[in-house]
């Protein structure tokens, strides 16, 4: 017993390096694309490219294997068990990637990143296409080396879902689409009058005033600013540890609303981060369990809390306080602006929770065809826009407001646009267990009391870490596996309301 006590503590020594140069380059990349100025790509570029060849040789090394195999077979309780086995995971398939080429992802990837601000800008494809194309290369080479006798895509998807398989999240796909286009089609033939401006006929709205409403309203979930902060980036997102978990969100002078939800969908990628187990932190334990349940806690925050009506019975005055001309929008009012269905929206972060699942699809669908080297790069444009079409009756004018929208490509993340829409079933899943065993729980949304939701949430998800596999993460919290039932179900309901079908 002392022998694998002796290895399992140096195993988590290991894995503390692992978890510390990796946290490290994480912060690196939050100042690239906060905070850096515009001419420092070339030093960061590198700087993350050596992070990576750092992380990678950690990994890789002998040393490790050599104590994954004995503890492997020991006798290990549950929690030592679990941390062998996502150690084990992980570095199974580095191994298999050589670290010149983990070096040549990350130094591609920043390169790229400062391309696609360029591109986005100007609203220039070709200036983002070379790019790319080098990381598509470089991701099916990745997937090649991890397993070449499989689905390049389904490797990299493993990447941001391990614990699921790539036919579950395509089944989750279909199911959203098949009910997601007709309850669609249902709401453009209604002749409900929803109050669609009822924020933006009052516009202009200053960045300074929506700073501060976001204060207010990320005050009022419980965010804890001594383990945070707030700022400004062009695509945000949130990243961190339990004792530093950042938002970032962004501006839009005509429309106050979009910045409010993209600033409590990332609070709720936060508020997970910082409900990990503060002692667990350098270990699989003190890690949330990947994409898919990560993304549960941004869409549960943003849509289930966030686009409530109780939510709106009581944040509507802190609202009236940033912006005194929005006085007379009834709560009745917000909740429908800010649930509208807009098929003509061109914009995924923008979308309604109904179409932007057809965004994904989408996305998906292209990202996939590169990466099996079924479709080239060049004819990516093209295939969005026939894509948006054909999807959502809207065909864009710009490739800035197209394919150049997403940040996610220019870092390499073929495979991840899946895990937004697994987050959102399982969001539902989850908001519906919750509800159940939380007493009066929209009264508590409607008076800003969000403590028993946190502590339901930290309960079921947050505490576990990567404990369990997601399917059983799931299962343990609502009693079923991953599915879309409940989704289409809470969208239906809702959804029919609003638009009396």
């Amino acid at each position: 017993m002392s022998d694998a006590t002796d290895a399992y503590d140096d195993l988590l020594d290991h894995v503390g390096r692992l978890t510390n140069v990796s946290k490290a380059r994480e912060v690196l990349s939050w100042d690239q694309q906060v905070m850096m100025p515009e001419g420092g790509t070339p030093a960061r570029s590198q700087q993350l490219s050596t992070l990576s060849a750092v992380h990678h040789d950690l990994l890789t090394d002998d040393e490790l294997g050599r104590l994954l195999d004995d503890l492997s077979e020991s006798s290990l309780e549950d929690d030592r068990a679990a941390v062998v086995r996502e150690v084990r995971r992980e570095q199974e398939r580095a191994v298999c990637v050589p670290t010149d080429l983990v070096e040549r992802i990350s130094a591609a990837s920043s390169e790229a990143l400062t391309a696609w601000r360029e591109a986005k800008s100007a609203d220039d494809f070709e200036t983002f296409a070379p790019h790319l194309e080098e990381l598509v290369d470089l991701k099916r080479r990745y997937a090649e080396h991890v397993d070449p006798d499989r689905d390049p895509y389904e490797v990299l998807f493993e990447e941001y879902e391990p614990c699921l398989p790539l036919s579950h999240a395509e089944d989750v796909l279909t199911t959203l689409r098949d009910a997601v286009v007709p309850l669609v089609d249902d709401i453009r033939a209604s002749d409900a009058d929803l109050a669609t401006d009822a924020f933006t006929a009052h516009g202009p709205f200053d960045t300074e005033s929506q700073e501060a409403l976001m204060r207010t309203a990320l005050d009022r979930l419980g965010y804890p600013w001594e383990r945070g902060r707030l700022d400004i980036a062009p695509h945000p997102f949130s990243t961190g540890t339990q004792f530093d978990a950042r938002v970032t969100t962004r501006y839009d002078e005509a429309d106050p609303i979009g910045a409010l939800l993209s600033t409590v969908h990332e609070f709720g990628h936060a508020t997970y981060t910082l409900g990990l187990p503060d002692d667990a932190y350098g270990t699989p334990l003190g890690e949330a369990r990947d994409l898919s349940i990560h993304e549960s806690q941004s869409r549960l925050w943003e849509n289930h809390v966030g686009r409530s009506t109780a939510f709106w019975e009581g944040f509507l005055p802190a609202v009236v306080d940033a912006f005194p001309g929005v006085d007379d929008v009834s709560p009745r009012e917000a909740y429908e602006a800010v649930n509208a269905v807009d098929p003509t929206n061109l914009i995924r972060v923008e979308a309604d929770e109904l179409t932007y699942h057809l965004h994904i699809v989408l996305r998906f669908e292209i990202e996939r065809d590169l990466i099996r080297g079924d479709l080239d790069v060049s004819e990516v444009p093209a295939v969005w826009n026939d894509k948006m079409e054909s999807y959502l009756g809207v065909r864009p004018e710009t490739d800035a407001e197209g394919c150049l929208q997403d940040i996610h490509w220019s870092h390499g993340n073929f495979g991840y646009f899946p895990t937004y829409s697994l987050g959102s079933v399982v969001a539902a899943q989850l908001f519906d267990a919750a509800a159940d065993d939380i007493k009066g729980l929209d009264d508590q949304i409607r008076a800003g009391e969000f403590d028993s939701l946190h502590e339901w949430l930290t309960e079921n998800i947050h505490r576990h870490g990567k404990r369990y596999e997601t399917n059983e993460l799931v299962r343990r919290a609502t009693g079923e596996g991953v599915s879309a039932d409940a989704f289409v179900d809470y969208a239906t309901a809702k959804y029919g309301d609003l638009y009396e079908l």
